[in-house]
């Protein structure tokens, strides 16, 4: 059974290129050898993703993902069973939300992961997605 979540959470330091390098090689690795997809998009303090595949990867990486410690105050926005995976083409796409095209029309600053529904978030993605934000994946 497949199932795509939805998660936030707050970086706990700085947000450095070095970390985020660290976390997408970890992540990619991980997600291809247990055929999970993804997104992450990062930036302001705040890491925002999402995650397809088998019920049990997926479950596992995120209480791998909740026991981190460079992040805090993770919090599921939504949990569903699926079909067909929104995000296959990325074992672990990354978006950075510092560096948004404000042609996109995506307000950021006045959007609050922690205070609205999975469904809203998951829609965000996908204009980041859409956009052509995606900074690397594959």
């Amino acid at each position: 059974m497949l199932i795509r979540i939805i998660y936030v959470s707050k970086a706990v330091g700085p947000q450095t290129t070095t970390m985020t390098s660290a976390i997408l090689q970890a992540s990619q690795t991980w997600n291809k050898a247990h055929d999970v997809t993804g997104v992450l998009c990062q930036g302001q303090g705040v890491f925002l993703q999402a995650l397809e595949g088998e019920r049990r990867a997926v479950t596992d990486l995120y209480a791998r993902i909740h026991a981190d410690q460079r992040h805090t105050d993770v919090e599921m926005l939504h949990c569903e069973s699926i079909v067909k995976r929104r995000y296959a083409n990325w074992s672990m796409a990354h978006v950075s939300l510092s560096d948004i095209d404000p042609e996109t029309k995506i307000d950021w600053p006045e959007f609050d992961p922690y205070g609205t529904t999975g469904v809203l978030v998951m829609a965000r993605i996908d204009e980041l997605l859409a956009s052509g934000s995606v900074i690397q994946g594959r």
